[in-house]
């Protein structure tokens, strides 16, 4: 299978990656730097430097995947922000750091993958529960939740764009034993990868457009 994973330099990309290797599928991966490309290397991956906050860097993407046709498409790319509890309100570096890497740069990369889909392929987004309005009881990083709610809006447009052509989904990795995670988080990298990659191997037209839990249960937006 040929595999398109967008920000696999570390955490659960990475693990994306080399479980997709393990797999016996192609992979090319992106990183934003040689240290990172040259870890996607080390497990098989064909290596990419790809700046996701950086328009110029998002374009160059379409040339470096021309002619190419990928059955699966992870973007797993996104950062946290400020760790606030509460209505503390984020400064503007703050909001334009997240806010681009979470969601700006899903805008400016879904439209360039789209044309590098095999047909029927699966394009799955790396969100978050935080993201959902619907099972909200708390505010604990409010800027991330904001980026991610929009994150899923935009998934949901590509799912609209993409129908009949591929088969998109919202995932929730889980609470996850990364950087970002923390290592008290619930399950470990392995573990939310292995879920997550056997959800989108099970995806029927049925779950076009949907907001997924990595075991695959149905969230609400």
């Amino acid at each position: 299978m040929n595999v398109l994973i967008l920000g696999a330099s570390r955490g659960i990309g990475l693990e994306l990656v080399r479980q997709c290797r393990a797999a016996g599928d192609r992979v090319v991966a992106t990183a934003r730097d040689d240290t990172g490309a040259a870890r996607l290397a080390e497990l098989g991956a064909q290596p990419l430097t790809l700046d996701v906050a950086n328009a110029a860097s998002c374009a160059g993407l379409a040339w470096a995947i021309d002619g190419d046709a990928f059955e699966q498409i992870w973007l797993v790319a996104g950062v946290y922000g400020p760790r606030t509890a509460g209505l503390q309100t984020p400064t503007q570096p703050d909001f334009d750091h997240v806010m681009h890497t979470n969601v700006l740069a899903a805008m400016r990369l879904l439209p360039v993958v789209a044309d590098a889909l095999a047909p029927m392929a699966k394009l799955a987004v790396v969100s978050s529960r935080m993201g959902s309005i619907g099972l909200r009881t708390a505010t604990s990083g409010w800027l991330y939740r904001a980026s991610k709610a929009a994150l899923n809006s935009v998934l949901k447009d590509a799912a609209i764009e993409l129908a009949g052509k591929a088969l998109c989904v919202s995932l929730h990795p889980g609470w996850v034993q990364t950087d970002m995670g923390g290592s008290g988080a619930e399950i470990d990298a392995s573990t939310s990868v292995r879920n997550m990659r056997a959800t989108v191997a099970a995806l029927t037209p049925a779950h076009h457009g949907a907001f997924l839990n990595h075991d695959g249960q149905p969230l609400a937006w």
